[in-house]
């Protein structure tokens, strides 16, 4: 079964993933890193077709280049330099730096390894390309497009007839159904609705005329682990200090959760309180997390309704809808939520990732709010990291 390419842009991949180059381009392009491929979900198996079909994709992918349209619409973002898209003019994806392999027992392998300018750029396109993949050629494509589109259909309806009130944007690219499907959800949401506010996907929001919505990942924070210099507890403080530097307060919702929040509070002070717009919460239980963040702000004299809380943790919108009920008076209140928009079909969508593992040949690591999303290749460094982090809480918190 060959499939249509389905990565046909360099634009089809997440706002943040430029925003997080940009400041690598100005700042790290000593860093190298690694990335590698998991799925979280126990007895799912890729087979030698699925396989030769990704690489197949990836080949694709890498033979793309940024057209003179897309890089124009790039530089009109407002907070995207003109040097970093003079740059984006010269690369593409190396293939070189992909290498795929699968076990006997079907578990698929992908590692991304290479500068990490270039080397982080893959994420999203990887995971577009290995999820459509499967979905394709495990199922009946066409049967999971009819689900899919019964249950958008009802979605929208609950938003016109007012039984959803929350605003959000849409963060499917990387579990997306289909590069097809996507594109289907993003129009019909934007159109039939008043609800959603953007896209994280880069592609869609130039040709629908959306707002490209995304700040940063974890592995931004992550890679400051990589960096000698950077005390391990301190990896937020110089994070948000360099994503300031360069983005002057623009483009400001901070991810918390990387090595902790509470870690990430002792590093938000008076300064960061005030130069972010807000900030996104990924793990842990939402409402505690949302009642500490208006906590600190109150303790720095700051109204919480001023500042934005941007949830973005495996939402549905029922979860949404609840979230915005309970902090809309609170705080501004927004979500991301991608998945459930991109892949809601009758079958469960693969809980799919690829994480950085290491900087300059150091392991790096996400602790996050929820253990069970922790992510490391080495066990030794892991408890070490943790280590440092609960020193510095004990010490200063």
């Amino acid at each position: 079964m060959k499939l249509e390419p389905i990565v046909v842009s360099l634009l089809d991949t997440d706002l943040y993933k430029f925003n997080m180059d940009q400041v690598i381009f100005h700042n790290h392009t000593d860093l190298s890193g690694e990335y590698y491929f998991k799925c979280r979900d126990a007895g799912v198996v890729f087979t030698l077709d699925m396989m030769k079909e990704i690489e197949d994709q990836i080949d694709h992918l890498c033979s793309l280049r940024f057209t003179r349209d897309e890089l124009d619409y790039l530089r009109s973002i407002r907070f995207i330099k003109s040097d970093y898209v003079e740059f984006l003019r010269l690369w593409h994806p190396i293939r070189d730096y992909v290498s795929v392999d699968l076990s006997e027992d079907g578990t698929l392998s992908v590692v991304v390894r290479g500068p990490l300018f270039s080397a982080m750029q893959f994420e999203i396109y990887l995971l577009e390309i290995i999820n459509e993949v499967y979905f394709r050629m495990a199922f009946d494509y066409e049967t999971l497009r009819a689900a899919a589109e019964e249950k958008l259909n009802a979605k929208i309806k609950a938003f016109q007839d007012g039984t959803y009130t929350f605003k959000f944007a849409e963060f499917g690219c990387r579990r997306r159904l289909s590069r097809e499907w996507e594109d289907v959800v993003v129009r019909r949401l934007a159109q039939e609705t008043d609800n959603c506010v953007g896209t994280s996907n880069v592609y869609l929001a130039k040709k629908y005329h959306l707002t490209p919505i995304g700040t940063y990942a974890h592995e931004y924070v992550q890679m400051y682990q990589g960096i000698d210099s950077i005390p391990l507890a301190y990896t937020n403080h110089y994070a948000m200090r360099d994503w300031y530097d360069e983005y002057q307060g623009d483009n400001g919702t901070a991810l918390t959760d990387t090595v902790t929040t509470d870690l990430f509070l002792l590093d938000f002070n008076r300064s960061m309180v005030n130069n972010y717009n807000g900030v996104r919460h990924d793990s842990g239980d939402p409402y505690v997390w949302g009642e500490k963040i208006i906590a600190h702000y109150k303790s720095y004299g700051v109204d919480p309704r001023t500042k934005l809380l941007l949830f973005s943790d495996s939402l549905n919108f029922d979860k949404a809808q609840k979230l915005f009920d309970y902090f809309k008076d609170k705080s501004k209140v927004s979500f991301g939520i991608g998945t459930f928009c991109s892949n809601d079909t009758n079958e469960k969508a693969l809980n799919i990732v690829i994480k950085l593992q290491y900087v300059n040949g150091r392991p790096v690591a996400k602790l996050s709010d929820d253990p069970g999303k922790a992510m490391c290749r080495d066990t030794e460094y892991l408890e070490y990291l943790k280590r440092s982090v609960d020193f510095r809480l004990h010490r200063e918190a």
